[in-house]
């Protein structure tokens, strides 16, 4: 690509245009899966919208496969793309709170940290997941589930609007009143039909939380997998507790004795006091043999979002599959357990979010996240910083998956599915909600410009 067509670019610019001639190019384009090594062209790295607009006009006119980053941390790595244009949000990282409307208006760059530190000094927060470093746009535009989803619902179900710049380089605000139909299709449908320069959400009281992890040997795991199992449906909605099955890192605070010993864990957070969330997880933990840790205890929202994020540092290699589940059998649990213990890494892992309660009490074609009916959203993620275990880590998530696919549901959260999915099993992820999802396709991104994402094709043209 001659330099004057860059140069070009970057005069439409306010932001810095990158390419592989400059020093810090290496940096700029590096994923959060070290697995992935992708190299753009060029990166545009947008400071505004009006950047945004200038970076998807010359894509289009230059005819390359555009890329669009938010917070970086996408597991398949389609925030880049080779030899294209990666159109680059992380910059863009303004978070508004409005504390009487409870609202909040956040960039495309911010992080999930970045939205609770600014809420949490009004005493709120919005539904997102369980890792702070999590980037907020890739996170809702797939749906969202976290430790607030039981009592508040999904990420989406708390977006009010987005402003979007579309495949013809148009700017939009999309909502219930606006572009309903735009507004219908991001909330679940990925990136597929624009670029978001910005969400709205609704906002919750939350502020201090009885949360934390606890652990048990891996001998233990069938009866803590059922007894979770059942005592979920029980438990008060404002309590958002997953199950995994994981290893003890071997590192500190963990005690140095179960280092890099298999385990089983529950992880929770309770918003409302001390007291009140240890009466609650007495319910479950009296049921269970005691143990190697609990760690929980009361802490700001903030902390326990961000409570992983020191053992998920950028550049990991990462290998991710999912799935929707229904119910949870003996059977299945006995198939998780076996196929657990096969992870070739300590830091490989499975765990199911619950996607019930509020969640629930929405109807499955109010949103393109159809998957209204399930209980959990599960994730296999094979985990390790050694390169050399890439091809392992591979092997082993598709033969977990492989193994406990057949007890689950045909579809799978859009964030923990690899670029290596058949468009099958895109389809089957949106059911009955895909053929109006690829009709809002064709309205806004006929020629599947955003294409570099889990992709929806446009209905054809009659």
């Amino acid at each position: 690509m001659p330099d004057s067509i860059v140069s070009a670019l970057q005069q439409t610019m306010r932001g810095r245009v990158v390419g592989p001639e400059d020093s810090d190019y290496d940096t700029v384009r590096a994923l959060y899966n070290g697995m992935i090594d992708k190299k753009p062209r060029v990166i545009a790295r947008c400071v505004d919208a009006a950047d945004v607009i200038a970076a998807v006009n010359y894509g289009r006119e230059q005819k390359l496969r555009i890329a669009i980053r938010g917070g970086g941390h996408n597991g398949p790595g389609l925030g880049s793309c080779d030899g294209g244009l990666m159109v680059d949000l992380s910059l863009m990282k303004s978070v508004r709170v409005d504390p009487k409307a409870k609202t909040v208006r956040v960039d495309p760059g911010c992080t999930s940290g970045d939205v609770d530190h600014a809420t949490h000094a009004f005493g709120l927060a919005v539904p997102f997941g369980i890792v702070a470093s999590t980037g907020i746009a890739g996170l809702t535009l797939g749906g969202g589930t976290g430790y607030l989803t039981r009592k508040y619902g999904l990420t989406i179900d708390n977006l009010l609007e987005v402003d979007m710049v579309l495949a013809d380089g148009t700017f939009v605000t999309a909502n219930e009143r606006e572009h309903p139909d735009l507004f219908w299709a991001v909330r679940g449908g990925g990136g597929n039909f624009g670029v978001v320069t910005s969400f709205l959400f609704q906002a919750h009281p939350v502020r201090m939380v009885y949360a934390g992890p606890v652990f048990w040997e891996a001998t233990h795991a069938k009866e803590v997998m059922a007894a979770y199992r059942d005592f979920l449906p029980t438990a008060p909605e404002d309590l958002g507790v997953f199950v995994g099955l994981k290893t003890v890192p071997p590192m500190d605070p963990f005690p140095k004795d179960y280092w890099g010993r298999r385990a089983c864990a529950i992880i929770g957070s309770y918003n409302g006091s001390a007291a009140e969330g240890e009466k609650i997880m007495a319910g479950l933990l009296g049921k269970l043999p005691a143990p190697i840790f609990n760690w929980m205890g009361e802490m700001p929202f903030p902390a326990i979002n961000a409570m992983f994020d020191p053992f998920f540092p950028k550049g990991l290699q990462w290998y991710w599959k999912g799935d929707f589940v229904k119910t949870l059998s003996g059977s299945a649990i006995d198939t998780h357990i076996a196929q657990a213990a096969n992870a070739p890494s300590d830091f490989c892992l499975m765990h199911l979010y619950p996607i019930d309660g509020a969640a629930q009490r929405v109807k499955k074609d109010a949103t393109a996240w159809s998957a209204r009916d399930a209980t959990w959203s599960m994730v296999i993620a094979g985990i390790d910083p050694d390169p050399g275990k890439a091809e392992a880590l591979r092997n082993w998530g598709r033969a977990y998956w492989k193994a406990v696919h057949p007890f689950n549901l045909e579809g799978a959260y859009v964030n923990f599915m690899m670029d290596d999915e058949a468009d099958g099993r895109v389809q089957a992820t949106y059911g009955d909600n895909y053929p109006r999802l690829a009709a809002v396709k064709a309205r806004y991104d006929p020629d599947n410009l955003f294409r570099v994402n889990q992709n929806i094709r446009p209905a054809a043209r009659s």
